[in-house]
């Protein structure tokens, strides 16, 4: 009887050592999600608002998470709607950044007061003055050109020298660009007002309207199809087009290019002009220091590699090299001037090219 109360006992310690044990295992393993948890928790996140539609993009959000463990909920939208959004949020708003193409886009979100001023070290550091704003309300994250681009059995190089020279009578009829109504084109103007000043402007967005092949109608890369169809010899684009046109998966597109030359303008003058993808801090942001974080991480020479391999886009940081196909084209003197001016002048040059009737 006695053995028997004594296994008795012994079956009933065993027991709840089991159930402590299993206890304790269960306590474990939620300690490790919360853990996990408050490990994202301490990461938080960061809300971007962007009209850039790239996966490599995405590839690099990715990879800033993994490293930082801040999540990056992405909002993408037209330029213009997520500039409208932010100014109808408010205060409201859950956007801690803005990411778009062409300074001066971003300039219209200053404008608006819907940016604020960051300092940073390793923005100043990453990133040159010329591609930053003025009052440090936006950054320049990756370069782009826009250049002359040419027929290789109509156009021999030598006969290119300047954007200036395309309004020259032996360009009548040969030009294609896109619409006033782009702001790559609103920005080339604006930068010309700032180099040589409104008359100097207008006399050569008259010269471009009266040259054109045609009324202006698609995009970049329409441009340069429209010359292999025979429309016209030469067009204004910008570089990471044509670079994604040579290695298109479309066939079609990568013989369009194939026939085509890029020429860097105004070489021994004023240097041709470039723009940028630039990002910014919301005036309300509710995660501006996570906001930052990304801005700093973008610029750093991983994620500027990234871009340039997977877009064409030229690097801002100066410790990174551009793509192979982008060296192949040379280095090239860039206009001289702070892309803040762009902005400046949007106004002045849409008011240009009105009057001259550039379509």
């Amino acid at each position: 009887m006695k053995t028997t109360r004594y296994f008795s006992f012994i079956s009933f310690i065993l027991m709840l050592a089991l159930v402590v044990s299993g206890c304790g295992n269960s306590n474990k393993d939620d300690a490790g999600s919360d853990s996990s948890s408050s490990d994202m928790k301490e990461g938080g996140e960061v809300n971007l608002y962007t009209s850039r539609h790239y996966e490599v993009d995405d590839k690099i959000f990715a990879d800033f998470t993994k490293e930082t463990g801040i999540k990056v909920n992405i909002i993408k939208g037209e330029e213009d709607e997520l500039i409208e959004r932010l100014d109808r949020e408010g205060k409201a708003t859950k956007g801690d950044l803005f990411f778009t193409a062409d300074a001066g886009r971003l300039n219209r979100a200053k404008e608006k007061d819907l940016l604020q001023s960051v300092d940073s070290e390793t923005l100043s550091k990453n990133i040159p003055e010329n591609l930053t704003d003025m009052d440090k309300q936006w950054f320049g994250l990756t370069k782009r050109a826009r250049v002359i681009v040419y027929s290789k059995d109509k156009v021999d190089p030598s006969e290119l020298s300047t954007y200036e020279d395309l309004t020259e009578d032996k360009w009548k009829g040969k030009v294609l660009i896109r619409s006033s109504e782009n702001i790559y084109n609103q920005s080339l103007v604006a930068s010309f007002i700032a180099l040589n000043g409104k008359e100097d402007a207008k006399k050569w967005a008259q010269g471009i309207a009266d040259n054109m092949a045609r009324d202006p109608k698609g995009g970049d890369r329409d441009q340069a199809k429209a010359i292999a169809a025979g429309e016209g010899v030469l067009a204004v684009m910008n570089t990471y087009y044509f670079g994604q046109m040579l290695n298109s998966e479309d066939p079609e597109e990568k013989k369009v290019a194939e026939q085509l030359g890029v020429f860097f303008p105004n070489q021994d003058t004023t240097g041709t002009h470039i723009n940028v993808s630039g990002i910014g801090v919301t005036k309300h942001a509710k995660n501006k220091e996570n906001a930052i974080k990304l801005i700093e991480y973008l610029s750093s020479k991983k994620a500027q590699g990234d871009f340039a391999e997977a877009n064409y886009e030229y690097p801002v940081n100066d410790e990174v090299k551009p793509t192979e196909l982008l060296q192949s084209w040379g280095e090239f003197e860039e206009q001289d001037l702070n892309l803040s001016e762009l902005g400046k002048n949007n106004a002045d040059a849409v008011k240009i090219m009105n009057e001259v009737g550039w379509k």
